[in-house]
C-alpha cells in the first residue's frame, strides 16, 4: 500500500459520501468521475485492482456474486464493504472515525481481500461520541489473516 492511499467509492455511496471524506483530507476518486454509471462491477474492479486503489462499496451482496468475487482475486483488489442502514452521510462520518483502524488494517493486509466497516454501536457512542467502528475481514479467511488481527 502507498504511503498515501486513494479511495474509489463505489457508485452506490452516492455523492455525500465521497464528499465527506475528500472533506477530512482523503484522496478519493469517484465511480462517476471514471466509469459510466451502468459499468459492470467485474469491469470496475479490475481497474481500480490495476490502479491499486482501495474501493469502497455498500454492496453487500458483492462477495456472493461469483464473477464479482473472482474478479477482486485475480485482479489484486482491495476492497471495504461499509455496513450498515443509515443515511451515506453517517455512514461517512462513521468511516471517518474508524480512519485509523481502517489505515492500520490496510498497512497489515495485501490484497485481495474484502473487508466490512462497521459504525460504532449505540452503546459506544452513547459512551463516547467520538467511537470508532470496527474493519474486520470477511474474504479470504485463513489462519495467518485470523492471526493478524487488529486488537485496536
Amino acid at each position: 500500500m502507498s504511503p498515501e492511499p486513494v479511495f474509489f467509492t463505489d457508485r452506490d455511496l452516492g455523492k455525500k459520501f465521497p464528499e465527506i471524506l475528500r472533506g477530512a483530507g482523503l484522496k478519493v476518486e469517484r465511480h462517476a468521475d471514471h466509469f459510466r454509471h451502468d459499468t459492470p462491477d467485474a469491469e470496475w474492479l479490475q481497474e481500480i485492482g490495476k490502479r491499486q486503489w482501495i474501493a469502497i462499496t455498500h454492496d453487500g451482496r458483492i462477495r456472493y456474486k461469483p464473477n464479482e468475487l473472482q474478479t477482486v482475486m485475480q485482479h489484486d483488489v482491495a476492497l471495504l464493504v461499509v455496513v450498515g442502514h443509515a443515511p451515506y452521510p453517517e455512514l461517512a462520518r462513521a468511516f471517518i472515525a474508524t480512519q485509523p483502524r481502517i489505515l492500520s488494517f490496510l498497512r497489515r493486509h495485501e490484497p485481495p481481500y474484502i473487508a466490512k466497516v462497521y459504525r460504532p454501536s449505540p452503546g459506544d457512542l452513547a459512551s463516547d461520541s467520538a467511537a470508532m467502528g470496527r474493519i474486520e475481514l470477511w474474504h479470504p479467511i485463513t489462519r495467518n489473516h485470523l492471526s493478524k488481527r487488529d486488537p485496536s
